[in-house]
């Protein structure tokens, strides 16, 4: 889907129709989660999540938190619900073999790097993750869902987004109140630039919660883009960040499309993009979660054409105090291992 114009307006006419049913939304969240006794894994969980719907670098800092936890001596898998695909699992994901229409997007990206569940039950999919050899879990999201007992909360928010027009789902982008969130988080992680976040970080840092600066960089060679023109097509929550990363490595960028987050594209939109390119002469580039979806889709035709001339541009998240993440890491398996039957550092 594509962010509503209204969830950056607060007085937008739509936002205000929409506050009543976005105050039963928070209702009926409360009382679900109410309801529900999370169930404690037999390893720790480190859940990575978000306040807002979309867009705030979620799933490239889960990959750099498992990425930080193997160095530590952990064997991480990533457990995610699969949003897109039609599987429930729990099943591990083929990062070679299984497609986007089956299991999503983003859990074929996080396969590229580490083993991965999917799973829209949390608890069997963390059960299904530790009888494989996982020493942690890395949940992708479900932060708000209330099943599985989380030992470490991080929640991502954009720096330059913040939380949008402060309203909840569907009068504005807020998943549940930055209050409720930060009661159970122990680590904001702040991406990009900007003052969107500032509330948001004043409030986490009055919890003493751990505050981490995280930025998106490009892996690889960026000088290859200098100068190249190019037609950037991106399908994710703030593809405004993909074209910005792109220009500021010195890309020429003559064209840009976009597409919902979490698009499935369709053969004649292949089709439209390459057409365009080859017109032109450009490049066609993309995000690794769009390629991920490309290279999962199973199609052939012009959008297995696409997945063959579409360039990525790779993009890892690089921390302000990688050891101040490392330590509350630790800290918070060490405090799991009191609580349950895990391994302490």
């Amino acid at each position: 889907m594509r962010a509503p114009d209204h969830w950056q307006s607060p007085n937008h006419w739509l936002a205000r129709v929409l506050t009543p049913v976005a105050s039963l939304y928070a209702s009926v969240t409360r009382a679900r989660a109410s309801m529900v006794v999370p169930q404690r894994a037999s390893i720790p969980v480190v859940c990575v999540g978000n306040i807002t719907a979309g867009g705030s670098g979620k799933t490239p800092v889960a990959i750099a938190i498992a990425k930080r936890l193997a160095a530590l001596g952990e064997q991480p898998t990533f457990l995610t619900r699969g949003y897109g695909g039609r599987l429930s699992g729990p099943l591990i994901v083929d990062a070679e073999k299984s497609h986007a229409i089956d299991v999503g997007d983003e859990p074929l990206l996080l396969a590229r790097s580490f083993p991965t569940v999917v799973s829209s039950d949390r608890p069997k999919g963390a059960e299904l993750a530790g009888h494989k050899g996982a020493s942690v879990v890395v949940m992708d999201d479900g932060f708000q869902n209330p099943s599985l007992h989380k030992d470490a909360g991080i929640v991502v928010i954009d720096a330059g987004a913040g939380l949008g027009n402060g309203l909840l789902i569907p009068a504005g982008p807020m998943r549940e109140a930055a209050d409720d969130a930060l009661a159970r988080a122990h680590c904001l992680v702040v991406m990009g630039k900007g003052n969107a976040a500032d509330d948001v970080i004043s409030q986490a840092r009055s919890r003493d919660l751990t505050v981490i600066a995280g930025a998106l960089a490009p892996s690889g060679d960026p000088e290859q883009w200098r100068g190249k023109q190019v037609l950037a097509f991106a399908g994710i929550g703030r593809p405004q960040k993909f074209f910005d990363t792109l220009d500021s490595l010195g890309a020429d960028i003559r064209e840009t499309q976009v597409f919902g987050d979490h698009h499935s594209f369709t053969d004649d939109e292949a089709q439209a993009l390459l057409s365009r390119a080859r017109d032109q002469g450009l490049t066609l580039v993309t995000t690794e979660k769009d390629m991920a979806r490309l290279s999962g889709s199973g199609h052939s035709g012009a959008l297995a054409e696409l997945r063959t001339h579409a360039h990525t541009l790779p993009v890892e998240v690089v921390f302000d105090d990688p050891e101040a993440l490392d330590q509350l890491l630790k800290a918070r398996i060490n405090a799991a291992s009191r609580a349950g039957d895990y391994k302490a550092f």
